[in-house]
């Protein structure tokens, strides 16, 4: 029996190529399009007119969520101290030996939700928070992420979770105890981990896996090579590397290497490679990592936060590389800010307007949302195509610089001038979860956060 389709009337629909207007969208009881065309259907009746364009659902393609819980607990900087990365993540350490399980999964249902309000559909977790506060596994190994996957649910966001296989403190050194809650001490605890993990996201329908290593400071050199090796050969890896000059020069003293010149040197890299941040490349590797067909994920609020500073997009892009996003601490969650971060930081460096060539606004869209999906281990170049999941952040068409402008200003309008009020909501598997800035679960997700965060407070 055929299902009853719903349909949907927007002004304009972004696609890879171009905008629809107007755009006829059907979707099946799955949430699956199954029409989509500038005609309206014959079939048709009950449309629901949107005046407003929509965009595909932003994927956030690098997020710790338990750090959301210090999001800005960190900017009082008392004279004459010297505040870097470094002594950040001494306050880092600080919040996830404090939190236990269901308050992490309160922090995440939060901030996913906030994820949602400002148009993202999709999450990719950095999950290294494994064991208890003591250090020793759960009973259940994947209990963390467990309740990572229960917070996706709860706020109505995709998720791809991914395990992380962390070891150590620094190069060739042992972990320091406030490390502990991460720590997999050997190749096959982590793989125990990451099967557990495996269960865990099976039992739950529409959440993918990856897999991890931490970064190179943080897994003995033969072991990230063979977790590489070992891993399922269908999931996205992903890395940090080459995140603060201290990180370099620490691994050239400990090999010899740069660490993207290790990593280039030692592994595969192709574009099941996710390499976040990559702020510190030197001009061979910016060239090898741009032809290697790996992508880069940037999160330029997080970077800007944390003083690592600014990854050469212009040239990376001139020579083919590929990138997306993601929100990392969480110090900011609205990815048109993210994408204005990018483009306004190679300005200033280099003088010039024109850091990508064409429509800036449609490149930055088409490119994080495509290679944000390979990211999370999905695939389709297309935005919105049928059989596929209608997931849409939609922004006010009504708004005064939108009202009127022609199709072809559309995207600039809304990646350079847009903030979360214009957005008109989020919908995932064709439903509205976020609708003139109300979440549908948003008061019960915000009443287990307060409760989450009453137990935090004079943590700072």
């Amino acid at each position: 029996m055929t299902s009853t389709l719903r349909y949907f009337r927007f002004k304009g629909l972004l696609q890879h190529e171009q905008w629809l207007s107007p755009a006829y969208v059907g979707v099946d009881d799955q949430g699956l399009v199954q029409y989509l065309s500038t005609v309206a259907p014959v079939e048709g009746t009950g449309i629901e007119a949107i005046d407003g364009l929509a965009v595909p659902g932003f994927q956030n393609a690098h997020s710790h969520a338990f750090q959301y819980a210090m999001a800005g607990w960190t900017e009082s900087h008392p004279p004459g101290t010297d505040d870097d990365f470094w002594s950040w993540r001494e306050a880092m350490y600080r919040c996830a030996l404090s939190v236990d399980p269901d308050q992490v999964e309160a922090i995440a249902a939060m901030l996913f939700a906030e994820m949602v309000r400002h148009g993202y559909t999709h999450v990719a977790e950095f999950h290294y928070l494994h064991h208890d506060p003591t250090g020793k596994p759960y009973a259940h190994l994947a209990e963390m992420g467990e309740r990572i996957i229960a917070a996706a649910k709860m706020a109505g966001i995709r998720l791809t979770l991914i395990p992380v296989f962390y070891q150590r403190s620094t190069f060739g050194q042992p972990p320091n105890e406030r490390q502990r809650r991460f720590i997999s001490a050997t190749l096959d605890d982590y793989l125990k981990l990451l099967d557990t993990s495996r269960q865990a996201v099976a039992k739950n329908p529409g959440t993918g896996l990856g897999f991890s290593v931490h970064s190179l400071r943080a897994v003995d050199f033969n072991d990230i090579i063979q977790t590489f090796r070992s891993g399922p050969a269908n999931l996205p890896f992903h890395l940090h590397v080459a995140e603060q000059k201290k990180e370099i020069a620490d691994c050239v003293a400990f090999c010899g290497s740069r660490p993207m010149q290790w990593v280039l040197d030692n592994l595969p890299v192709n574009d099941r490679f996710n390499l976040v941040h990559a702020t510190h490349l030197d001009d061979v590797e910016v060239k090898r990592l741009a032809q290697s067909g790996a992508q880069v994920v940037l999160c330029p609020s997080t970077e800007g936060n944390l003083g690592d500073g600014i990854f050469r997009m212009k040239e990376y892009v001139s020579m083919g590389g590929r990138w997306t996003i993601g929100t990392d601490s969480h110090i900011g969650i609205n990815p048109l800010e993210e994408l204005r971060m990018i483009d306004y930081r190679q300005r200033l460096m280099t003088n010039r307007r024109n850091t990508f060539s064409g429509d800036a606004g449609h490149y930055m869209i088409n490119e994080c949302v495509s290679r944000g999906r390979v990211a999370m281990g999905l695939q389709g170049k297309e935005n919105f195509s049928p059989g596929q999941p209608f997931d849409a952040v939609v922004y006010k068409a009504s708004t005064h610089l939108l009202e009127e402008a022609h199709p072809n200003t559309w995207s600039a309008i809304i990646v350079y001038t847009s903030d979360s009020s214009r957005v008109l909501g989020t919908m995932i598997d064709g439903h509205w979860v976020v609708k003139d800035q109300h979440h549908v679960r948003g008061q019960s997700i915000k009443q287990e956060f307060r409760k989450a965060m009453k137990k935090l407070v004079g943590l700072p």
